[in-house]
């Protein structure tokens, strides 16, 4: 079973204004999937406390996989994907461009996305788009290739030989 944990990233959301609804929906997403989700927590779109946040549960050993949500756009507070990239060892670009190459078949703004996808210490960090519907498609087009990537980021599996 592979543990995750989910980040969501709204100013909004962390001073009460909205309700998070992307961090359930994850959820909802990844239990029905047979993952357990350990921790849901909702920060503001702040650099310092999003690269607090990841090195804190990456260094932990209750998890496999971070997910965020949100923060991976174009205005000024979206900072997400740099916070990740902060704290990453490895990048993986090839989940990011599944997720973005997905989401343009349904809405071509999933084109603006910037998020990435790394691994720090055996654990992928994702970054996931803040909406709802985003966030969703956007697991759903990589979830499936989440527990081969976590085999081979904690060593546990090694790539084939080529035939």
């Amino acid at each position: 079973m592979l543990r995750a944990k989910i980040l969501v990233l709204s100013d909004a959301a962390a001073q009460g204004r909205r309700e998070d609804r992307s961090g359930p929906a994850v959820r909802e997403l990844l239990e029905a999937r047979g993952w357990a989700v350990q921790a849901c927590e909702v920060l503001p779109d702040e650099a310092r406390g999003i690269e607090q946040r990841l090195t804190m549960w990456t260094d932990a050993d209750d998890c496999d996989v971070v997910l965020t949500t949100g923060g991976t756009g174009l205005s000024p507070r979206d900072v997400t994907p740099e916070a990740t990239r902060a704290v990453v060892e490895k990048e993986i670009p090839g989940l990011a461009e599944l997720m973005r190459a997905e989401g343009v078949k349904r809405n071509p703004r999933a084109a603006l996305s910037r998020g990435l996808a790394g691994v720090r210490k055996g654990k992928l960090i994702v970054n996931l788009p803040g909406s709802v519907r985003g966030a969703r498609e956007s697991l759903q087009s990589i979830v499936d290739l989440l527990p081969h990537a976590v085999d081979i980021a904690q060593g546990r599996t090694a790539h084939p030989a080529p035939d």
